[in-house]
Protein backbone atom coordinates (compact mmCIF):
# COMPACT_ATOMS: atom_id res chain seq x y z
CA UNK A 1 0.00 0.00 0.00
CA UNK A 2 1.70 3.09 -0.61
CA UNK A 3 2.65 5.84 2.06
CA UNK A 4 -0.10 8.74 2.84
CA UNK A 5 2.40 10.31 4.81
CA UNK A 6 2.25 12.95 1.74
CA UNK A 7 -1.06 13.46 1.19
CA UNK A 8 -3.10 16.09 2.67
CA UNK A 9 -7.04 15.72 3.34
CA UNK A 10 -8.56 18.10 0.20
CA UNK A 11 -11.25 20.68 0.94
CA UNK A 12 -15.19 19.63 1.24
CA UNK A 13 -16.96 21.91 -1.39
CA UNK A 14 -16.24 22.67 -4.39
CA UNK A 15 -12.36 23.58 -4.64
CA UNK A 16 -12.32 25.68 -1.41
CA UNK A 17 -14.09 25.41 2.11
CA UNK A 18 -17.48 25.14 2.67
CA UNK A 19 -19.04 28.55 3.60
CA UNK A 20 -22.53 29.63 4.10
CA UNK A 21 -22.55 33.54 3.03
CA UNK A 22 -25.55 35.51 3.82
CA UNK A 23 -25.64 39.31 2.01
CA UNK A 24 -24.22 41.16 4.97
CA UNK A 25 -20.79 39.41 4.04
CA UNK A 26 -20.26 41.32 0.47
CA UNK A 27 -19.35 44.87 1.45
CA UNK A 28 -19.83 46.67 -2.19
CA UNK A 29 -16.88 48.08 -3.41
CA UNK A 30 -16.94 51.99 -3.73
CA UNK A 31 -14.46 54.73 -4.54
CA UNK A 32 -13.57 57.24 -1.49
CA UNK A 33 -15.55 59.92 -0.72
CA UNK A 34 -13.45 63.65 -2.22
CA UNK A 35 -11.41 61.37 -4.76
CA UNK A 36 -11.38 63.35 -7.90
CA UNK A 37 -11.51 61.44 -11.38
CA UNK A 38 -12.53 58.54 -10.04
CA UNK A 39 -15.57 56.64 -11.16
CA UNK A 40 -18.29 54.93 -9.11
CA UNK A 41 -17.78 51.27 -8.90
CA UNK A 42 -20.66 48.96 -9.68
CA UNK A 43 -21.93 47.28 -6.15
CA UNK A 44 -20.68 43.80 -6.00
CA UNK A 45 -23.68 41.12 -7.00
CA UNK A 46 -24.85 39.61 -3.50
CA UNK A 47 -24.23 36.02 -4.14
CA UNK A 48 -27.05 33.23 -4.52
CA UNK A 49 -27.73 32.30 -0.98
CA UNK A 50 -30.75 29.87 -2.38
CA UNK A 51 -28.89 27.18 -2.78
CA UNK A 52 -26.02 26.69 -0.17
CA UNK A 53 -23.43 24.30 -0.27
CA UNK A 54 -24.51 20.52 0.53
CA UNK A 55 -21.52 18.72 2.69
CA UNK A 56 -20.27 15.85 1.14
CA UNK A 57 -20.61 12.55 2.12
CA UNK A 58 -19.20 9.47 1.23
CA UNK A 59 -21.11 5.83 1.21
CA UNK A 60 -19.16 2.68 0.62
CA UNK A 61 -21.36 -0.42 0.96
CA UNK A 62 -21.67 -3.92 0.34
CA UNK A 63 -22.52 -7.32 1.17
CA UNK A 64 -19.93 -9.05 3.81
CA UNK A 65 -16.58 -9.89 3.09
CA UNK A 66 -16.39 -7.41 -0.05
CA UNK A 67 -13.67 -5.62 1.10
CA UNK A 68 -15.39 -2.45 2.67
CA UNK A 69 -13.47 -1.97 5.86
CA UNK A 70 -9.72 -2.42 3.96
CA UNK A 71 -10.78 0.63 1.36
CA UNK A 72 -12.81 2.73 4.01
CA UNK A 73 -9.77 3.11 5.97
CA UNK A 74 -7.67 3.81 2.60
CA UNK A 75 -10.13 6.35 1.85
CA UNK A 76 -9.91 7.81 5.07
CA UNK A 77 -5.91 8.04 5.60
CA UNK A 78 -5.93 9.32 1.83
CA UNK A 79 -8.85 11.67 1.83
CA UNK A 80 -8.62 13.18 5.32
CA UNK A 81 -11.88 10.86 6.25
CA UNK A 82 -13.87 9.50 9.55
CA UNK A 83 -15.86 6.84 9.41
CA UNK A 84 -18.97 6.23 10.68
CA UNK A 85 -20.14 2.69 10.62
CA UNK A 86 -23.20 1.20 9.55
CA UNK A 87 -23.36 -2.26 10.83
CA UNK A 88 -25.67 -3.72 13.07
CA UNK A 89 -23.69 -6.05 14.30
CA UNK A 90 -20.69 -4.16 15.25
CA UNK A 91 -22.98 -1.68 17.79
CA UNK A 92 -22.08 -4.67 20.37
CA UNK A 93 -19.22 -5.14 22.74
CA UNK A 94 -17.84 -8.10 23.33
CA UNK A 95 -18.64 -9.17 19.99
CA UNK A 96 -15.10 -8.06 17.74
CA UNK A 97 -14.19 -11.69 15.96
CA UNK A 98 -17.97 -13.15 14.72
CA UNK A 99 -18.72 -9.09 13.20
CA UNK A 100 -15.30 -9.02 11.74
CA UNK A 101 -15.04 -5.24 13.62
CA UNK A 102 -12.09 -3.29 12.83
CA UNK A 103 -8.71 -4.74 14.81
CA UNK A 104 -7.28 -1.90 16.99
CA UNK A 105 -4.46 -1.40 14.16
CA UNK A 106 -7.29 -0.81 11.62
CA UNK A 107 -9.38 1.85 14.18
CA UNK A 108 -5.63 3.21 14.80
CA UNK A 109 -5.58 4.05 11.11
CA UNK A 110 -8.72 6.26 10.81
CA UNK A 111 -11.17 7.52 13.14
CA UNK A 112 -14.09 4.79 13.53
CA UNK A 113 -17.82 5.75 15.13
CA UNK A 114 -20.61 3.86 16.29
CA UNK A 115 -18.62 0.51 17.25
CA UNK A 116 -19.12 -1.11 20.88
CA UNK A 117 -22.50 0.89 21.47
CA UNK A 118 -24.20 -0.99 23.52
CA UNK A 119 -23.83 -4.93 25.00
CA UNK A 120 -25.15 -7.69 23.61
CA UNK A 121 -28.17 -7.66 25.85
CA UNK A 122 -29.05 -4.55 24.87
CA UNK A 123 -31.44 -3.46 21.87
CA UNK A 124 -30.72 -0.68 19.53
CA UNK A 125 -33.28 0.78 17.48
CA UNK A 126 -33.11 2.12 14.36
CA UNK A 127 -34.32 5.78 14.67
CA UNK A 128 -30.83 5.41 17.92
CA UNK A 129 -29.19 4.48 14.89
CA UNK A 130 -30.02 7.31 12.68
CA UNK A 131 -29.57 10.03 15.30
CA UNK A 132 -26.32 8.53 15.92
CA UNK A 133 -25.20 8.78 12.49
CA UNK A 134 -26.44 12.10 11.65
CA UNK A 135 -24.94 13.39 15.04
CA UNK A 136 -21.65 11.66 14.00
CA UNK A 137 -21.47 12.95 10.36
CA UNK A 138 -22.45 16.75 11.59
CA UNK A 139 -19.53 16.15 14.05
CA UNK A 140 -16.90 15.18 11.34
CA UNK A 141 -17.87 18.09 9.01
CA UNK A 142 -17.99 20.30 11.50
CA UNK A 143 -13.89 19.17 11.97
CA UNK A 144 -13.46 19.90 8.30
CA UNK A 145 -13.20 16.07 7.50
CA UNK A 146 -14.94 13.70 5.18
CA UNK A 147 -17.67 11.46 6.37
CA UNK A 148 -17.77 8.31 5.07
CA UNK A 149 -20.63 6.25 6.27
CA UNK A 150 -19.91 2.28 5.55
CA UNK A 151 -21.38 -1.00 6.27
CA UNK A 152 -23.59 -3.69 4.61
CA UNK A 153 -27.02 -2.78 6.86
CA UNK A 154 -28.70 -1.83 4.23
CA UNK A 155 -31.85 -0.41 6.98
CA UNK A 156 -29.19 1.62 8.51
CA UNK A 157 -27.48 3.30 5.37
CA UNK A 158 -30.98 3.87 3.75
CA UNK A 159 -32.47 5.34 6.96
CA UNK A 160 -29.81 7.59 7.07
CA UNK A 161 -29.20 8.96 2.98
CA UNK A 162 -33.41 8.97 2.20
CA UNK A 163 -34.07 10.56 5.69
CA UNK A 164 -36.78 7.92 6.88
CA UNK A 165 -39.34 9.04 9.26
CA UNK A 166 -38.92 6.44 11.82
CA UNK A 167 -41.71 6.01 14.33
CA UNK A 168 -40.27 6.17 17.71
CA UNK A 169 -43.38 3.89 19.42
CA UNK A 170 -41.80 1.45 22.18
CA UNK A 171 -43.51 -2.09 21.82
CA UNK A 172 -46.73 -2.43 23.83
CA UNK A 173 -47.06 -5.90 24.77
CA UNK A 174 -50.59 -5.99 26.12
CA UNK A 175 -52.14 -4.31 23.10
CA UNK A 176 -49.94 -6.57 20.72
CA UNK A 177 -51.66 -9.38 22.64
CA UNK A 178 -54.87 -8.20 22.04
CA UNK A 179 -54.51 -7.35 18.42
CA UNK A 180 -52.95 -11.17 17.91
CA UNK A 181 -56.27 -12.47 19.47
CA UNK A 182 -58.16 -10.61 17.38
CA UNK A 183 -56.17 -11.76 14.31
CA UNK A 184 -56.57 -15.25 15.38
CA UNK A 185 -60.79 -15.29 16.45
CA UNK A 186 -61.66 -13.12 13.20
CA UNK A 187 -58.82 -13.82 10.35
CA UNK A 188 -55.91 -11.70 9.21
CA UNK A 189 -58.65 -9.70 6.95
CA UNK A 190 -60.61 -8.26 10.03
CA UNK A 191 -57.67 -7.21 11.13
CA UNK A 192 -56.70 -5.39 7.97
CA UNK A 193 -59.74 -4.28 7.25
CA UNK A 194 -59.33 -2.20 10.71
CA UNK A 195 -56.58 -0.95 9.91
CA UNK A 196 -57.79 0.48 6.38
CA UNK A 197 -59.80 2.25 9.10
CA UNK A 198 -57.41 4.73 10.36
CA UNK A 199 -54.55 4.50 7.82
CA UNK A 200 -55.70 3.44 4.31
CA UNK A 201 -52.52 4.10 2.74
CA UNK A 202 -50.62 1.84 5.26
CA UNK A 203 -53.18 -0.79 4.69
CA UNK A 204 -52.45 -0.48 0.72
CA UNK A 205 -48.80 -1.16 1.36
CA UNK A 206 -49.00 -4.05 3.95
CA UNK A 207 -50.26 -7.14 2.71
CA UNK A 208 -53.06 -8.57 4.87
CA UNK A 209 -51.26 -11.70 5.55
CA UNK A 210 -47.83 -10.16 6.98
CA UNK A 211 -50.10 -9.82 10.76
CA UNK A 212 -47.10 -8.90 11.94
CA UNK A 213 -46.56 -5.43 10.31
CA UNK A 214 -50.44 -5.13 10.09
CA UNK A 215 -50.17 -4.90 14.04
CA UNK A 216 -47.43 -2.28 14.04
CA UNK A 217 -49.01 -0.30 12.13
CA UNK A 218 -52.32 -0.34 14.18
CA UNK A 219 -50.29 -0.18 17.20
CA UNK A 220 -48.36 3.13 16.21
CA UNK A 221 -51.71 5.04 15.18
CA UNK A 222 -53.41 3.47 18.26
CA UNK A 223 -50.58 4.95 20.31
CA UNK A 224 -49.83 8.05 18.74
CA UNK A 225 -53.40 8.97 16.95
CA UNK A 226 -50.65 9.46 13.70
CA UNK A 227 -50.96 7.30 10.78
CA UNK A 228 -47.70 5.46 10.28
CA UNK A 229 -47.61 6.87 6.99
CA UNK A 230 -47.43 10.29 8.04
CA UNK A 231 -44.80 9.23 10.66
CA UNK A 232 -42.55 6.84 8.21
CA UNK A 233 -42.41 10.18 5.23
CA UNK A 234 -38.56 10.73 4.37
CA UNK A 235 -37.08 13.82 4.94
CA UNK A 236 -33.67 13.49 3.00
CA UNK A 237 -30.90 15.16 4.80
CA UNK A 238 -28.95 18.20 3.78
CA UNK A 239 -25.94 16.33 2.56
CA UNK A 240 -24.37 16.08 -1.34
CA UNK A 241 -23.91 11.94 -1.43
CA UNK A 242 -22.04 9.44 -3.35
CA UNK A 243 -22.88 6.07 -2.78
CA UNK A 244 -20.28 2.95 -4.11
CA UNK A 245 -21.25 -0.32 -4.10
CA UNK A 246 -18.85 -2.66 -3.51
CA UNK A 247 -18.94 -6.17 -5.75
CA UNK A 248 -17.06 -8.92 -7.51
CA UNK A 249 -18.38 -12.18 -9.14
CA UNK A 250 -20.41 -14.43 -7.20
CA UNK A 251 -18.38 -17.23 -6.70
CA UNK A 252 -15.78 -14.77 -5.57
CA UNK A 253 -17.23 -13.28 -3.02
CA UNK A 254 -18.63 -17.17 -1.71
CA UNK A 255 -14.71 -17.79 -1.42
CA UNK A 256 -13.83 -14.95 0.39
CA UNK A 257 -16.72 -15.45 2.52
CA UNK A 258 -15.65 -18.92 3.35
CA UNK A 259 -11.95 -17.52 4.02
CA UNK A 260 -12.92 -15.24 6.42
CA UNK A 261 -14.92 -17.62 8.08
CA UNK A 262 -11.79 -19.93 8.25
CA UNK A 263 -9.74 -16.76 9.62
CA UNK A 264 -12.50 -16.14 12.04
CA UNK A 265 -12.85 -19.89 13.60
CA UNK A 266 -8.58 -19.68 14.01
CA UNK A 267 -8.86 -16.45 15.44
CA UNK A 268 -11.08 -17.77 18.36
CA UNK A 269 -15.02 -17.61 17.31
CA UNK A 270 -15.71 -20.47 19.16
CA UNK A 271 -13.79 -19.27 22.65
CA UNK A 272 -15.26 -15.69 21.78
CA UNK A 273 -18.96 -17.21 21.66
CA UNK A 274 -18.19 -19.25 24.97
CA UNK A 275 -17.11 -16.27 26.96
CA UNK A 276 -20.25 -14.47 26.29
CA UNK A 277 -22.39 -17.38 27.12
CA UNK A 278 -20.08 -17.57 30.11
CA UNK A 279 -20.44 -13.47 30.85
CA UNK A 280 -24.86 -14.19 31.21
CA UNK A 281 -25.05 -13.18 27.53
CA UNK A 282 -28.54 -15.86 26.89
CA UNK A 283 -29.39 -17.18 23.22
CA UNK A 284 -32.37 -14.82 23.62
CA UNK A 285 -30.45 -11.57 23.84
CA UNK A 286 -30.67 -9.46 20.36
CA UNK A 287 -27.36 -9.86 19.63
CA UNK A 288 -27.21 -13.74 19.75
CA UNK A 289 -29.17 -14.14 16.72
CA UNK A 290 -26.71 -12.74 14.43
CA UNK A 291 -25.11 -14.96 11.70
CA UNK A 292 -21.89 -16.59 13.12
CA UNK A 293 -23.46 -16.48 16.44
CA UNK A 294 -26.89 -17.92 16.78
CA UNK A 295 -25.59 -21.07 14.73
CA UNK A 296 -23.39 -22.69 17.63
CA UNK A 297 -26.68 -23.06 19.96
CA UNK A 298 -26.86 -26.35 18.64
CA UNK A 299 -22.82 -27.14 19.83
CA UNK A 300 -23.48 -25.80 23.14
CA UNK A 301 -26.65 -27.95 24.01
CA UNK A 302 -24.20 -30.65 22.99
CA UNK A 303 -26.74 -31.55 20.02
CA UNK A 304 -24.16 -30.87 17.22
CA UNK A 305 -20.17 -31.06 16.30
CA UNK A 306 -18.25 -27.87 15.91
CA UNK A 307 -17.75 -28.87 12.13
CA UNK A 308 -21.47 -28.74 11.57
CA UNK A 309 -21.71 -25.02 13.26
CA UNK A 310 -19.04 -23.86 10.82
CA UNK A 311 -20.84 -25.23 7.70
CA UNK A 312 -23.96 -23.27 8.92
CA UNK A 313 -22.39 -20.46 9.61
CA UNK A 314 -20.92 -20.33 5.58
CA UNK A 315 -24.52 -21.36 4.54
CA UNK A 316 -26.23 -18.56 6.47
CA UNK A 317 -23.41 -16.18 5.48
CA UNK A 318 -23.60 -17.11 1.60
CA UNK A 319 -27.76 -16.41 2.30
CA UNK A 320 -27.07 -12.50 4.31
CA UNK A 321 -25.31 -11.27 1.18
CA UNK A 322 -27.99 -12.69 -1.01
CA UNK A 323 -30.26 -11.11 0.97
CA UNK A 324 -27.75 -7.83 1.05
CA UNK A 325 -28.03 -7.16 -2.52
CA UNK A 326 -31.71 -7.78 -3.01
CA UNK A 327 -31.50 -4.76 -0.55
CA UNK A 328 -28.92 -2.91 -2.02
CA UNK A 329 -30.87 -2.95 -5.72
CA UNK A 330 -34.08 -2.09 -4.05
CA UNK A 331 -32.74 0.97 -3.20
CA UNK A 332 -30.09 1.56 -5.84
CA UNK A 333 -31.06 5.07 -7.19
CA UNK A 334 -27.42 7.13 -7.23
CA UNK A 335 -26.06 4.08 -6.45
CA UNK A 336 -22.81 2.95 -8.60
CA UNK A 337 -21.73 -0.84 -8.38
CA UNK A 338 -17.60 -1.17 -8.41
CA UNK A 339 -16.28 -4.42 -9.35
CA UNK A 340 -13.44 -4.80 -7.12
CA UNK A 341 -11.80 -7.42 -8.67
CA UNK A 342 -11.23 -5.09 -11.89
CA UNK A 343 -10.20 -1.50 -10.49
CA UNK A 344 -7.88 -0.29 -7.71
CA UNK A 345 -7.60 1.76 -4.59
CA UNK A 346 -6.59 4.84 -5.89
CA UNK A 347 -8.96 4.26 -8.74
CA UNK A 348 -11.33 4.85 -6.44
CA UNK A 349 -9.47 7.62 -4.93
CA UNK A 350 -9.73 9.30 -7.98
CA UNK A 351 -13.41 9.15 -8.45
CA UNK A 352 -14.29 10.50 -5.14
CA UNK A 353 -12.04 13.23 -5.50
CA UNK A 354 -13.26 14.09 -9.01
CA UNK A 355 -16.86 14.26 -7.23
CA UNK A 356 -15.81 16.45 -4.53
CA UNK A 357 -14.09 18.84 -6.49
CA UNK A 358 -17.11 19.06 -9.17
CA UNK A 359 -19.54 20.05 -6.63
Amino acid sequence: MPSTGDHQAIPLGAGGPLVCFSPHDVTPSATPSGSSGARAVEPAPEPDITQPIKPPLVVILGPTASGKTNLAIYLARKLGGEIVSADSRQLYRYMDIGTAKPTPDERAAAPHHLLDIVTPDQSYTLAQYQRAAYRAISAITARRKLPLLVGGTGQYISAVIEGWGIPEVPPNRNLRAELETFAGELGAEALHDRLRKHDPEAADRIDFRNVRRVIRALEVFLETGTPITVLQRQSPPPLRILQLGLTMEREILYDRIDTRIDNMVRAGLLNEVRALLEAGYTWECPAMSGVGYAQWRGYFAGNEPEADAIAAIRRDTRAFARRQYTWFNGHAVGLQWIDMTTITPDDIVDRVENWLTEG
